[in-house]
């Protein structure tokens, strides 16, 4: 039986995950999944993949606060909730072709990321009373939305394909990659290798009422996957890793051969219920 092996939130955008054993689901995801994100003076998104040392950048609950955190910073605190930020200036944020209403979050904060990573830069926080829309030509007929992700709620992978995949890296001698290189949200053990390709549906078996989880589009992958996110750069023995490797049999002819690796998922019963590590899984596959 298929089983949740491992939970992540990526509280801010592009910064470092957090491994839970415990999270409450929303319709829009994880919560505080993708809250945050840092940004340019006029709400342009930072990512890794201009500014890989944002991996640097460790974020952590503590009470009602989000902690943030990184190498020779001092620590810095946010409010969870964004009715806390009581005197938050409106701003608006844009992810990709999508702009939003948002907060920001102070000029402490834009000092603290400015900087680390040594330009002008902001923390944005999702507007309770923005929505966002994901695009209905992979979630018809169901209307869905979300926050700061690129795309969708939910990331999912299957434990299994990340196995086969450092095998392949052992192989030709590379040092193997952790999940956090992929950033799902939900980690499966149990799948055979790649499964979560044909997958449609899926079902998280929890006490109080099943998860039902659709999985709508395989993810192409960017060049983040190359970042250690430990040292926020990538090997410099293995530097174009593990995307050389991939690009032997994880090209798409769906996706005009990009590179695929996990799959994005909607919610479609199940909001406001826990996951939890442990929990079964029933996967349906999608003919």
């Amino acid at each position: 039986m298929p089983v949740l092996t491992e939970l992540f939130v990526y509280p801010i955008k592009s910064c470092a995950g957090i491994s839970l054993r415990r999270a409450t689901l929303f319709d829009t995801g994880l919560e505080y999944d993708r809250h945050w994100m840092v940004t340019d003076a006029s709400g342009g998104m930072f990512t890794q993949r201009t500014h890989p040392r944002m991996a640097l950048i460790r974020t952590a609950f503590d009470g009602d606060d989000l902690v943030i955190d990184a190498p020779n910073m001092p620590t810095l605190r946010t409010p969870l909730r964004a009715e806390a930020l009581t005197d938050a200036q409106p701003m608006r944020a844009t992810v990709w072709r999508d702009t939003v209403d948002a907060l920001d979050t102070g000029a402490h904060t834009a000092q603290w990321f400015s900087a680390f990573l040594g330009l002008p830069a902001c923390l944005a926080r999702f507007a309770p009373s923005a929505r966002r829309d994901v695009s209905d030509e992979w979630t018809s007929p169901l209307a869905v939305h979300t926050r700061f992700a690129d795309q969708f709620p939910l990331l999912v992978l299957g434990q299994a394909s990340l196995d086969d995949l450092n095998a392949r890296l052992s192989t030709k001698g590379a040092p193997g990659i952790a999940a956090n290189r992929f950033r799902p949200n939900l980690v499966i053990g149990g799948l055979d290798a790649y499964e979560e390709d044909f997958v449609g549906e899926m079902q998280i078996r929890v006490p109080e009422r099943d998860v039902q989880l659709r999985l709508v589009k395989l993810c192409t992958r960017c060049p983040i996957p190359s970042i250690d996110q430990d040292t926020g750069a990538p090997n410099p023995s293995w530097p174009h890793e593990p995307l050389d490797t991939m690009s032997a049999y994880r090209g798409s002819e769906q996706f005009d051969g990009a590179l695929t690796f996990g799959k994005n998922a909607i919610i479609v019963a199940g909001e406001g219920v826990a996951l939890e590590v442990g929990q079964e899984v029933e996967a349906e596959i999608d003919f």
